[in-house]
């Protein structure tokens, strides 16, 4: 008997993976198929680099990088899969025309993967639901309910424009930052060159004449010398600051405090308080217009947020939403949400108009965000522009007041 190294996917949905003692191929695919799998691949077991290479190509099969979707190859597809069925076209053709007319092999061979689950069986929220680096629970969640009422080419349409607003939404905060930060790099690179490149020049002189120098020029010429002699130390030492960082901030406690410290900071606080509550606002809407239950929906929107805080904060809403106390109350008694989604959500739940309710905040709230991160941005650039030129004008002063010293020592 021969070992053999397999990857499948188990009833639950999850990738597995494994070696076997078996005399054929055959009879570990009949195996597993008797045990429900779904089998991907199965290949004698080697040993040094040959089985290295052959787990690598299992754990691509299995949702790695070669079989995961970008959010805009989601998106497109979306849309594309939306116009089939709307025009009348049942899965398995609309499918197809999508592995026909994909944009790269890695996404044809993934549409062509997903059509074949759908063949042999499988719901199209069950087979994109085995690929969750590709489909979030949100798109999973929001198929599922889309097939179960019949409604999957209107569900699919309000899916794609719930992700191209949410891609917009990101879009337009990293857009407006691209200036400032570009800006805030030239500024410590002159800055630094003139420190390291242009301000050595002088010092010679000045040793020369043995004047006695402005303590502001002393300063520049020490703080040339110490970023000469450790600034690559230093980033390297930020780096590495960095990275202990991230690694720490995957421990839950000190994202938690993290996260919430970030929510109140002035300005930028109140920024990711109004990214956060638009998030929230759009995925519950489009959960609940979709006839998912409030609390399978707030399951489905903690995932959505990118803040530990603000999942703690759900968590606790869901809660008190599940007691029969309300969604609005204990969202606006965590102090995480602005007041106006508060108000919202609570005039919803009022008029049992909870989701539309939600869109509505959504929209107010995307509109929030966009008019803030313009004024920030308006009031960075004039401000680092500012703060670049007062430093590179106390770096020029600095010098021509040595140089006006050697002027008065000289005659």
């Amino acid at each position: 008997m021969a070992s053999w190294r397999y990857s499948a996917i188990n009833r639950t949905g999850q990738p597995v993976s494994g070696i076997v003692e078996a005399t054929d191929e055959k009879s570990i695919l009949a195996k597993l198929r008797k045990d429900g799998a779904l089998v991907l691949s199965i290949f004698p077991e080697r040993g040094g680099l040959l089985g290295a290479l052959a787990s690598a190509l299992t754990g691509a099969a299995t949702g790695g990088g070669a079989e995961t979707l970008s959010g805009q190859d989601v998106t497109n597809l979306t849309r594309e899969l939306t116009t089939m069925l709307a025009a009348g076209q049942d899965m398995d053709r609309a499918l197809r025309f999508l592995v026909e007319t994909a944009p790269s092999k890695r996404v044809s061979r993934v549409l062509g993967v997903i059509r074949d689950e759908v063949r042999d069986g499988a719901s199209l929220a069950t087979a994109l639901g085995r690929r969750p680096r590709s489909f979030s629970r949100l798109y999973v969640g929001l198929v599922k309910a889309g097939e179960a009422g019949g409604s999957l080419a209107q569900t699919l349409e309000r899916l794609a424009d719930l992700m191209e607003r949410e891609r917009s939404l990101a879009a337009t905060v990293q857009s407006a930052l691209i200036y400032p930060i570009l800006l805030t790099v030239a500024a410590i690179g002159a800055v630094t060159l003139l420190l390291t490149q242009v301000l050595p020049q002088f010092v010679p002189l000045f040793e020369q004449n043995g004047a006695a120098l402005p303590a502001s020029t002393q300063f520049l010429i020490a703080s040339g010398d110490a970023v000469s002699r450790y600034g690559i130390a230093a980033l390297v030492g930020l780096i590495v600051l960095v990275v202990v960082g991230r690694t720490a901030l995957r421990e839950p406690g000190v994202r938690l405090g993290f996260d919430g410290m970030k929510l109140r900071i002035p300005i930028i606080g109140g920024l990711a308080r109004e990214i956060m509550a638009a998030r929230f606002a759009r995925t519950l809407g489009s959960l609940l217009q979709n006839r998912v239950s409030l609390i399978p929906a707030l399951g489905i929107v903690r995932d959505v947020l990118g803040n530990e805080a603000g999942v703690r904060a759900v968590d606790q809403a869901t809660s008190s939403a599940s007691g029969g106390a309300g969604l609005s109350g204990s969202l606006g008694a965590s102090g995480l949400f602005p007041l106006r989604l508060v108000h919202l959500l609570r005039l919803g739940e009022e008029t049992a108009q909870l989701g539309p309710m939600a869109l509505r905040a959504a929209d107010i709230h995307e509109e929030t965000v966009r008019i803030s991160t313009q004024r920030l941005v308006a009031l960075l650039t004039p401000a680092i522009t500012i703060a670049m030129g007062a430093v590179i004008a106390g770096i020029v002063s600095s010098l021509l007041l040595a140089m006006l010293s050697l002027n008065d020592l000289a005659q």
